[in-house]
């Protein structure tokens, strides 16, 4: 493929995390060259992720949340700007509330166009919803980006995202052997169970888990979910999975056995893998729980370790994916393929606004 122009792009990601805006800069021609800047990470006060969690599944007062959300991530743009010599586009994904691909339904809400004209950039936003309707998943659409990192490592390789949903990547020899899915549970029935029986937004290093019990019984009542059955590419909403079967347990063992579902959930997704990966590499908030990483390692029986460790910037890569697809969305080139979202053929996507 021939090479195209460089270009400054910042990218946004509001995950099903609920923690806040991360924003990272990249140079980037779109294909196979990334440079990587600066980054930050904008947490969500209370009040506004208690109203942003309201909205999920399509509730609530949209509009005014969507407003407040934009305005937010415009001042990431602008803080993040100051780092940068000029800003080409901004890869703009806004905030999942409702992902029903088997309804041929996704939605992000985040005003592109009023981003621009907050910060007077060009914006490319609204990237899943070609996929949906050309019969794709939507999601996951970091693994091009996965792709593009990972050209000089040892394959076959799985790159394990644990946001809200987990969702992994696993990248073949071949330029186009490439699969993503996601594998169920990240941190969001861990998080959602730890705030309300701690008043934590989430387990610091999985201390809470660490200090509980799995309960076997419950943990296969949670995985005996007919998603796990599912053959890839597949995706889930946050809010896909029933955690009722953990209210009666004290909040320590509920946290472990969660946790444990998570990591379960990882487990069972290798078996749909067309070769065992050399190792994991993990990125997302769930890097940092050790408990969960602990549990991975156990169950995957292989090497697991963070991003950090090939010095991806774990905490940025999501960000980053979004201002790389916006770059790839500008050239017309595919954001997602068949192995990736299940959609029938390579696809573009991404809707654009210029200030």
């Amino acid at each position: 493929m021939t090479s195209s122009p460089l270009r400054t792009a910042l990218g946004l990601m509001s995950g099903t995390s609920l923690d806040g805006i991360d924003a990272a800069l990249i140079r980037t021609d779109g294909i196979s060259h990334v440079e990587t800047g600066a980054h930050l990470t904008i947490p969500y006060g209370d009040a506004f992720r208690a109203k942003l969690r309201g909205c999920l599944g399509g509730k609530g007062p949209v509009a005014e949340v969507e407003r407040e959300l934009t305005e937010l991530h415009a001042d990431a743009v602008k803080r993040l700007a100051r780092e940068a010599d000029g800003i080409d586009l901004i890869g703009f994904h806004g905030h999942t509330i409702f992902h029903a691909p088997d309804q041929g339904r996704t939605w992000q809400i985040g005003d592109g166009s009023l981003l621009a004209r907050l910060t007077g950039i060009p914006v490319v936003f609204d990237f899943r919803t070609a996929d949906v309707a050309a019969g794709g998943q939507g999601a996951p659409l970091v693994p091009l980006f996965h792709r593009a990192l990972a050209a000089t490592l040892e394959r076959p390789l799985a790159v394990l995202n644990i946001g809200g949903v987990a969702n992994v990547t696993w990248l073949g020899h071949g330029d186009d052997d490439v699969l993503a899915f996601d594998t169920g549970p990240g941190n969001a029935l861990i998080d959602d169970w730890v705030l309300s029986h701690t008043g934590r937004g989430y387990d610091a290093d999985g201390t809470l888990a660490a200090s509980g019990t799995i309960d076997q019984d419950v943990l296969a009542r949670l995985m005996s979910s007919p998603y796990f059955g599912q053959p890839a590419p597949k995706s889930l909403d946050r809010d896909a999975f029933d955690p009722s079967p953990v209210s009666a347990l004290s909040a320590a063992d509920g946290a472990a056995t969660l946790t444990a579902f998570t990591a379960a959930s990882v487990a069972r997704s290798a078996e749909l893998l067309p070769e065992p990966p050399v190792r994991w590499l993990v990125t997302g908030g769930g890097r940092l729980n050790g408990f969960l990483m602990d549990l991975l390692r156990r169950m995957l029986g292989t090497v697991v370790e963070p991003v950090d460790a090939v010095d991806w910037q774990g905490d940025a890569l999501e960000a980053q994916a979004f201002g790389y697809l916006a770059v790839r969305s500008r050239l017309g080139l595919p954001l997602s393929l068949p192995g990736t979202t299940g959609v029938p053929q390579p696809v573009t996507g991404g809707r654009f606004s210029a200030p």
